[in-house]
């Protein structure tokens, strides 16, 4: 585990490892959530990251009359 410090700005650092584990490049936007008396950093992939993700999907199901 590691552990990191709050500055005076309220900013942190991001150990190396970690973000070599997920990837994080500097500049990328993040997320943040408070949750369970925690803090979530989340990050925000760009919308061109989505294209294609739903290929394959079957669009044959029956749709009512008024979804046409």
């Amino acid at each position: 585990m590691t552990i990191v410090t709050i500055s005076s700005r309220y900013q942190i650092v991001i150990p190396k490892d970690v973000r070599e584990r997920l990837d994080l490049k500097a500049g990328q936007k993040m997320q943040a959530l408070p949750y369970k008396g925690r803090v979530e950093l989340i990050p925000l992939e760009p919308i061109e990251a989505a294209r294609g993700f739903l290929r394959g999907l079957d669009t044959t199901v029956p749709r009512e009359g008024d979804r046409v």
